[in-house]
């Protein structure tokens, strides 16, 4: 009742925004978001929200990244394990809403969570020891970053893999502008503008997982990992390769007809599009810490404009599908526009 009523004052709004945000943030403290064990040789690490497919909050954040640098130099953790709890993703994407609610509210949540987001992807990209993500289940966005800069990531039949973030106003970040250019050809292009989703064996064949490995084997591929004597880099690799079953199959039905690419590209933002060609463009020749870098120039630039508020209402919130993008097309996002997203913040840049 106090809650309704404080709600339902304008003047109020923003820190009734705020209360929820927060209150989100610090949920499930019965159930622990993330989970982190010794097991064997491995620093073992559960994303543990299996009602939110383990979608990454900063609070998530805020506890694997210390971790991962204790285990760094730890020399009983000699591999770490990043697994997702529940058996339908590995993780689905960050906490996109308690983001959206930040930013609307002026909250400084809006910057700590991409600042932090990319100091652990950044960190997962130079981790010194195996790092193996077993990316069974869906994994898109925020559950790219906790993946795809690892030295290992196995994929299964059950895999799904998308960057959708042009659809929400947003762009493919997570060093999205490090890893998708050096996809082969424009691959990395073609899933950056238009959200596709690649499925199964498929996530191996163009390079996004390093192995394959039927989902039924994973518990015994954990297993091995763990059980395994002051494991190097080639101990993980055998282990990971004894697991494959099969052979590799050629990548069919990737590319859909260019009715389809037209149709799927007229959803998306026209700020979002200009601003990810960019990205990519300038991130093919760039260190995956200088990627992220300029991305989160970005993110504060999408968290100051209006097609990320107005793409997470359409997609997420309302669900109507119909989001109304300003400016509405490509023709009216000037080249000054997109530059302009790429400015310094001076002080507030992203430092590792």
């Amino acid at each position: 009742c106090c809650t309704f009523l404080l709600c339902s004052s304008p003047r109020l709004s923003s820190l009734c925004r705020l209360q929820r945000i927060h209150s989100h943030m610090m949920s499930s403290r019965a159930e622990p978001e993330v989970l982190l064990e010794k097991v064997g040789c491995a620093g073992v690490i559960t994303l543990n929200r299996p009602k939110f497919l383990n979608a990454l909050t900063l609070n998530m954040t805020r506890q694997i990244y210390p971790q991962l640098k204790k285990w760094e130099d730890d020399q009983e953790a000699a591999i770490v394990i990043i697994r997702g709890a529940g058996g339908k993703a590995f993780c689905a994407g960050g906490d996109i809403r308690a983001v959206t609610e930040a930013g609307k509210a002026g909250d400084a949540l809006s910057e700590d969570f991409f600042r932090e987001e990319y100091i652990l992807n950044n960190a997962i990209g130079a981790y010194k020891k195996p790092y193996i993500a077993l990316i069974d289940g869906i994994t898109m966005g925020g559950g790219v970053g906790l993946s795809v800069h690892g030295r290992f990531r196995v994929a299964t039949e059950k895999t799904l893999f998308a960057m959708p973030e042009t659809a929400i106003g947003l762009f493919p970040d997570v060093g999205g502008g490090y890893f998708l250019p050096r996809l082969q050809g424009k691959l990395g292009l073609f899933l950056a503008l238009t959200g596709f989703r690649l499925k199964g064996r498929d996530v191996q064949r163009v390079g996004v997982a390093t192995h394959f490995v039927e989902s039924k084997h994973i518990p015994d591929l954990e297993k091995e990992l763990v059980d395994l004597k002051s494991p190097s880099a080639e101990d993980v690799s055998n282990v990971l390769r004894a697991q494959r079953h099969g052979p590799l199959p050629y990548l069919t039905h990737l590319y859909p007809c260019f009715t389809f690419i037209s149709q799927t590209l007229s959803k998306m933002s026209p700020t979002s599009m200009k601003i990810t060609f960019r990205q990519l463009q300038a991130g093919a020749t760039l260190s995956l810490s200088e990627v992220l870098v300029m991305e989160y120039r970005l993110s504060q630039a999408c968290m100051r404009g209006c097609d990320f508020y107005e793409g997470v209402r359409a997609v997420l919130i309302d669900k109507d599908q119909s989001p109304k993008w300003n400016p509405p097309t490509l023709e009216e996002v000037s080249h000054q526009m997109v530059e302009q997203s790429f400015s310094s913040l001076g002080h507030k840049d992203l430092t590792f």
